[in-house]
């Protein structure tokens, strides 16, 4: 399984950026797939998911409203549009999937199994 994201950069404050994770290696449909973030000094956090097949989307409260998750499966990727942005949300974002990797219970889950990309850089600043 391979994950290649892309798309991240330097934004100001209020700007938009989108996110894609092209996906190889598996059948994309199988799983939920979607994004993972880590900024400096602080634990990596669930962003946003879609189910396989695009029956659900899931969001993070802090980005609810500002972000959209969507799934191509003629391209098998993932894309993540990012909206409304603040310097909060400067991390290095993940795209993630796999038979673990989903929501469940009010959080985002992942397993040993599932597989990451290598991470995009998003920095928001004026």
């Amino acid at each position: 399984v391979q994950l290649q994201a892309s798309g991240g950069g330097l934004v100001q404050p209020g700007g938009s950026l989108r996110l894609s994770c092209a996906a190889s290696g598996f059948t994309f449909d199988d799983y939920a797939i979607g994004w993972f973030r880590q900024a400096p000094g602080k634990e990596r956090e669930g962003v946003s998911c879609i189910s396989s097949k695009a029956g659900s989307e899931r969001y993070a409260d802090f980005v609810k409203g500002r972000f959209t998750i969507s799934r191509d499966t003629a391209k098998n990727t993932v894309y993540l549009e990012m909206n409304s942005l603040e310097p909060e949300d400067t991390a290095v974002y993940y795209c993630v999937t796999g038979p673990t990797f989903g929501y469940y219970r009010g959080s985002f889950v992942y397993g040993n199994n599932d597989a990451w990309g290598r991470g995009t850089q998003v920095t928001v600043s004026s």
